[in-house]
């Protein structure tokens, strides 16, 4: 990375301003081709060359899974009036607009800014979710404050998630010289599922976790 903290923040937020624009263009005033324009060069400016054309590749499937979590959240609370209300005021799009944006940037093999955008969703959420989780369309989190889903976390499609819900860790690996190992111990959620407030689900950590945890990543992204 060639330019400072300030300057990267600067272009992070620039960027997802821009990625809001192109995801959600029945709300924005600016023009798509514009929004795209900015996004390429934003992303020029925080990442090694090539990645932009990569990442702009992926632009309308992360408008379409956007929509989907919309979809769900519309679908899922009784409370939500109409899509506006959703896409101006839900923390949930918020947070999943940084995160799918950065999980794509995670994949690409971009360090530190994936978990500057998921961070910045945080502080304003209360929603933590580390960018290398995997999870599929339709997710929902209702109300959002307290929820984390951890870096190696599988959450499969049509998921919902209320306040305080933590997809979490249940012990560490360690190495010879004591440093823990980063290998699979997040939960895995299949299809479907819905937990409710504060609830913890721990784990899970085995060899058949890190087999299954592999498989999952390419079907979702590799098939």
């Amino acid at each position: 990375m060639s330019i400072s903290l300030n300057q990267t923040e600067e272009h992070l937020k620039s960027l997802m301003a821009s990625v809001k624009d192109y995801v959600f263009p029945d709300y924005s005033e600016v023009r798509t081709e514009n929004a795209v324009s900015n996004i390429a060069a934003r992303i020029e400016s925080v990442s090694p060359t090539g990645t932009a054309a990569a990442f702009m590749e992926r632009l309308p499937e992360i408008r379409r899974m956007l929509e989907t979590d919309v979809e769900a959240i519309s679908n899922n609370d009784p409370a939500a009036t109409d899509v506006r209300e959703i896409i101006f005021c839900y923390p949930a799009v918020k947070a999943m607009l940084y995160y799918r944006t950065a999980h794509e940037l995670y994949l690409l093999g971009i360090p530190v800014i994936p978990r500057m955008l998921t961070e910045y969703a945080h502080s304003s959420t209360g929603i933590d979710i580390h960018p290398a989780a995997v999870i599929g369309d339709h997710f929902a989190i209702d109300h959002g404050t307290g929820v984390v889903i951890g870096e190696t976390a599988v959450i499969g499609s049509h998921v919902t998630l209320y306040q305080g819900v933590t997809l979490g860790a249940k012990n560490f690996s360690y190495d010879p010289e004591g440093r823990p190992v980063n290998k699979p111990r997040h939960p895995i959620l299949e299809d479907n599922v819905t937990v409710y407030s504060n609830a913890s689900i721990l784990g899970p950590e085995s060899d058949f976790s890190a087999v299954f945890l592999d498989i999952v990543r390419k079907m979702f992204y590799f098939a």
